[in-house]
């Protein structure tokens, strides 16, 4: 089975069997778990690289105010969550064309992705992301000598 395929002919990553990509597991979940946030169609957003290592995500969310959203990081995940407070007003409505309705968006972040702030103008929600580069690392593993250990030798 290569890499690429699943049980069932579909196409499907799987990083467990390559014995090249030790560790990779929590890969394989973020895939997934990406791959079930790609169907949200509300709001619509544009996603844009602002710097060399720097993002914004911006979201479309006229009618709503700030305290009317939320913007967590929950394990490498960034969700945004929209709840409208409900029109006490007696208001008739002949046409309602708006979308005034609850949202969740979500956006899995890499690892040194952090996000930088988030501001509001005009109806649209700018997340703005930064990616720490790490310094590059060289690590030197000594090599010890196996001690033989022999019983009853000598006495």
């Amino acid at each position: 089975m290569s890499l690429l395929q699943g049980h069932d002919g579909m196409t499907k990553l799987n990083f467990g069997g390559h014995p090249f990509l030790l560790g990779f597991e929590q890969l394989e979940r973020l895939v997934e778990r990406t791959a079930k946030t790609a169907s949200e169609g509300y709001p619509p957003f544009n996603i844009e690289a602002v710097a060399e290592n720097a993002y914004r995500i911006t979201l479309a969310v006229a009618g709503f105010r700030e305290d009317e959203m939320a913007i967590t990081v929950e394990d490498r995940q960034l969700v945004i969550r929209g709840r409208q407070a409900e029109d006490a007003s007696d208001r008739v409505f002949l046409h309602r064309g708006i979308a005034s309705r609850a949202f969740q968006r979500s956006f899995v972040l890499a690892e040194g992705v952090e996000v930088a702030g988030a501001t509001m103008e005009h109806g649209l929600l700018h997340i703005d992301l930064r990616r720490e580069v790490p310094q590059p690392v060289v690590q030197t593993i000594p090599i010890g000598r196996r001690r033989v250990v022999t019983e009853g030798v000598g006495q």
